[in-house]
């Protein structure tokens, strides 16, 4: 599937690393309606303690330390506050 990237950051926060990419798709896809790819995830020694992905066949979703947990996407701005807010609750 063709995307074209439009964010990709890794920026060192509290124990870990923070990195988010998001990648605005060149075709529609079904399962995808707002037409985004996007893997925002903090990891802490080596470990994902925080990950909001797209998955195909699981939709919008997230996985806060081992826990997935379904995740309503409203718009870009909203998926970073999101998972940010998830990580200044961890830290």
């Amino acid at each position: 599937m063709k995307a074209h990237k439009i964010l990709d950051l890794k920026l060192p926060h509290a124990k870990g690393i923070v990195q988010m990419r998001i990648w605005q798709l060149l075709e529609s896809a079904t399962e995808r309606p707002h037409g985004l790819k996007y893997s925002l995830v903090y990891i802490v020694n080596g470990e994902r303690v925080v990950r909001y992905d797209h998955e195909l066949g699981k939709g919008d979703h997230k996985h806060v330390q081992g826990k997935e947990l379904s995740y309503q996407f409203a718009n870009v701005d909203q998926l970073i506050a999101d998972f940010k807010a998830d990580i200044e609750r961890l830290t």
